[in-house]
């Protein structure tokens, strides 16, 4: 979805900067009047000299009450989608599916919320571990896993990642046919219970 709002956006900017640059080109080579044809009857780009509006029409409405609400209005509605378009940006789109070799030439597809679901409860079998996140990104043929874990309080980093990479991961990896996945894991470690502050 992100990916097509994009596209149209960017082609929408796009045409808009295409067409105010060919008018500007046009009015500041006085191309209407060297080629011999007029531009529509309310342009104001009309010779080099012409500016794109004329003061009459960046004053005509100052005075009414609705101007200025519809102007702060609209900016601000600009700067709001602006914002959400650049802040969607940031975010890493989750993996819908993943190509997975089944040896026919032809390949299958397999959900990428099941693999998901799949290496977070393993990973979350694992001792040390209390809870897992997984969220898959990356491309159909070449996936990566994000995975945010909570570790226990009395739990070895180095060795929760070793087992995380030896075996959840691993036996996703084989599963899948895929070649290698990379994965980047991020360890918090639990709050202590009301037992733990007791003792």
């Amino acid at each position: 979805m992100l990916r097509i709002v994009n596209r149209v956006l960017l082609a929408l900017l796009g045409l808009v900067l295409l067409g105010t640059g060919l008018a500007a080109l046009a009015a500041s080579l006085d191309l209407p009047e060297r080629w011999g044809f007029s531009p529509p009857e309310r342009w104001a780009w009309r010779a080099p000299e012409d500016v794109p509006l004329a003061h009459a029409d960046r004053v005509q409405w100052r005075e009414e009450g609705w101007w200025w609400p519809v102007v702060i209005g609209g900016l601000s509605l600009l700067v709001l989608l602006a914002l959400w378009w650049f802040l969607a940006q940031l975010r890493r789109p989750r993996l819908a599916e993943v190509l997975v070799d089944s040896g026919d030439g032809v390949g299958a597809l397999l959900r990428g919320r099941a693999m998901e679901d799949v290496v977070a409860a393993e990973a979350a079998a694992l001792p040390g571990i209390d809870r897992a996140r997984v969220t898959l990104v990356g491309r159909r043929s070449q996936p990566r896993l994000l995975i945010g874990l909570q570790v226990a309080r009395q739990a070895r980093p180095d060795e929760v990642v070793h087992r995380l990479r030896t075996e959840a991961i691993e036996h996703a990896r084989a599963s899948a046919g895929l070649p290698s996945l990379p994965a980047e894991a991020r360890l918090r470690s639990a709050k202590p219970s009301e037992e733990d502050r007791v003792s």
